[in-house]
């Protein structure tokens, strides 16, 4: 049994539609109040001696006690049964294409300089079941969950929804993107349906599950140790662009009546553990704070650029961040290339060679990301490493250094995205050998990048020469 709808208190909900039947109350960061059944949210307290209907109220920390107010994340909720009434913990067996350790010690992660591409990954075959957990798959990584340090690249690919099962990834927050395929997900906050083109968010310990509204399901994952997302700094834009607050949205409180059998998975430390239980997780009434998942459609993040010439810093692109342990560092940046003006004059328009010091892995969602003769798909993904040189194809750079520079829209019908991290990666097993998708870009893309320069050493001597300077044969 299903409650119907919630009360959302002090903010504002959206409307259900077609597509996503849920309500959402919506901004970003906002200390929510949110309750089923109107006055069971306790007044002026957090853990009155007795919760109404005899509830049980459960506090959930997303940050220290002692962290700064801004930084300071929890909620409380109050529900038919708590957390702690379960059956114990057993250890299941190792998921394979799982990974937590990224070390290059791990005799199971490799190092690679070169530009690395995959081609879509599979989608489960009609003859095996598998759900969300079952379907997790490490692509990439850096750092250690025990550390809270770090982050890793997943993909989830499933046929199957989760029924009485629930997940709990006690080693960090997930951001997951699906690609292909509605994710019909319940929360112990309330529920969130999740279409290609909508990030969620789903924050360390919280309790979730997921269905497939539309049948077979894929996407990407980046999971991040020991720190939470914010929005990135806006600086000289002011108070409004890229991923304005109010346009992220957090479920309503919903529960569910159900004292039957339940298996809560957990990961923690990267291993998995069943927890069976004789009640539903979703059973929370009411709940307040602002430890909440959320999600948000990047068709409503505010793209800013150069309204003159040459390129602003792909910083413009972030989306979310999330804080390192050094400061001034990111250690990851989500960040999205969608429909937009391209209007520079004077300026090569693509993104220039370079070599920076961050780690780049790309995803696309939907549509055609130009520049590109790798076979860079939807569902499929590239990765080139911080300092090892990139750029686009010769073919892509002729075309752009004669074209005509009106003002175009680029990037129509498309939503590609990158994670970006100041770290350097390690890549799994299952990426570099079993996935099958693997390819590496091919070099030959820029044989035809020569050295033009020797075509115009008559020119460049006699300039020389006007300023003084020994021609080059003199030099």
């Amino acid at each position: 049994m299903t409650t119907p709808g919630a009360t959302a208190r002090g903010s504002f909900a959206t409307k259900a539609t077609e597509k996503d039947p849920y309500q959402y109350q919506v901004g970003f960061g906002n200390r929510f109040a949110s309750e089923a059944i109107p006055g069971v949210l306790p007044e002026g307290q957090n853990s009155p001696q007795k919760v109404k209907y005899e509830l049980y109220a459960e506090g959930v920390t997303g940050s220290s006690f002692v962290a700064p107010r801004a930084e300071n994340q929890n909620a409380w909720l109050y529900r038919i049964r708590p957390s702690v009434a379960h059956q114990g913990f057993t250890r299941l067996p190792d998921n394979p294409d799982l990974e937590s350790n990224f070390s290059p010690l791990n005799t199971k992660v490799h190092v690679s300089p070169t530009q690395l591409a995959w081609h879509p990954f599979d989608l489960p075959s009609e003859s095996e079941r598998v759900d969300f957990v079952d379907g997790l798959k490490t692509l990439a990584g850096n750092g250690d969950p025990t550390l809270k340090e770090g982050l890793a690249i997943h993909i989830y690919v499933a046929n199957t929804s989760m029924e009485k099962k629930a997940f709990c990834n006690n080693d960090g927050d997930m951001l997951i993107l699906p690609q292909q395929g509605r994710l019909d997900v319940q929360t112990e906050f309330g529920k969130m349906m999740v279409r290609s083109g909508e990030l969620l968010v789903i924050q360390r310990g919280m309790k979730f599950k997921v269905g497939l509204p539309d049948g077979p399901s894929r996407g990407y994952i980046q999971e991040i140790f020991g720190s939470h997302y914010q929005l990135p700094e806006l600086g000289p834009l002011g108070g409004f662009g890229l991923a304005n607050m109010r346009d992220f949205e957090s479920p309503i409180a919903s529960f569910d009546i159900d004292q039957s059998a339940w298996q809560i998975t957990y990961k923690v430390c990267g291993q998995l553990f069943a927890c069976s239980q004789e009640h539903t997780p979703f059973d929370v009434v009411a709940w307040h704070g602002n430890y909440v998942p959320y999600k948000y459609a990047m068709e409503k993040f505010v793209n800013v650029g150069s309204i003159s010439k040459d390129h602003i810093d792909p910083s413009i692109f972030c989306v979310l961040t999330a804080k390192s342990k050094a400061p001034g560092v990111p250690l990851a940046d989500f960040l999205i290339f969608s429909p937009r003006w391209d209007v520079a004059s004077h300026t090569f328009r693509p993104p220039y060679y370079h070599r920076n010091s961050s780690t780049e892995f790309m995803g696309l969602l939907y549509g055609v990301y130009g520049g590109r003769s790798d076979g860079f798909q939807p569902g499929g993904a590239s990765y080139e490493t911080g300092f090892c040189p990139h750029g686009v194809s010769y073919d892509e750079w002729s075309k752009a250094s004669n074209m005509d520079l009106q003002p175009m829209r680029i990037s129509e019908g498309t939503i590609a995205f990158m994670f970006e991290s100041s770290m350097m990666f390690t890549i799994t097993d299952f990426a570099m050998k079993r996935s099958g998708k693997l390819h590496e870009h091919e070099p030959k893309m820029w044989d035809n990048l020569k050295a033009n320069f020797m075509n115009h050493l008559d020119e460049v001597n006699a300039d020389l020469k006007a300023a003084g300077l020994p021609d080059l044969n003199n030099q």
